[in-house]
């Protein structure tokens, strides 16, 4: 039975492509936590990116109402863990998604963005949420440098 409930909310659980969870921190009495996940960038490889936010639990959301929303907040940190070889990027300053995980049951996500400064051979991530009607100030952006990458 309690399956059969909780089954409908699975379906709004975060999930980014190509991530795997590293951790899990649980904050408070009512099921909050904090999620870790690694996820590879899929054009480039040999870089690896740690992304955290923030995942509501059942009894918050039943407290609190806004049943199918989580906060924008997320953090962001990226390394090297391997030799570095880069695919076929987008270079503009707009850069280019790379992951997307949905915050909420339509109208919010959280990003991660690649953007290449060229000109100091570095990779920039930027993690920031984006939201339909109101955008957010929320964001977290880590480096990579390329020494001696293409």
């Amino acid at each position: 039975m309690l399956r059969a409930c909780l089954a409908p909310l699975l379906c709004f659980v975060p999930l980014m492509s190509n991530a795997e969870q590293v951790g899990e921190v649980g904050v408070d009495w009512v099921g909050n936590d904090i999620l870790i996940e690694a996820i590879a960038d899929p054009e480039v490889e040999g870089v690896t990116c740690h992304v955290a936010y923030f995942d509501r639990g059942l009894i918050d959301r039943l407290s609190k109402g806004n049943w199918f929303e989580d906060p924008s907040n997320g953090s962001i940190s990226c390394r090297q863990t391997g030799p570095i070889t880069i695919g076929d990027i987008d270079r503009s300053e707009e850069g280019e998604d790379v992951f997307r995980t949905s915050r909420s049951i339509i109208f919010k996500s959280l990003r991660v963005k690649r953007i290449f400064d060229e000109a100091n051979q570095t990779l920039i991530y930027l993690v920031h949420a984006q939201q339909v009607k109101d955008g957010s100030a929320k964001l977290a952006i880590s480096t990579v440098p390329l020494y001696g990458s293409d």
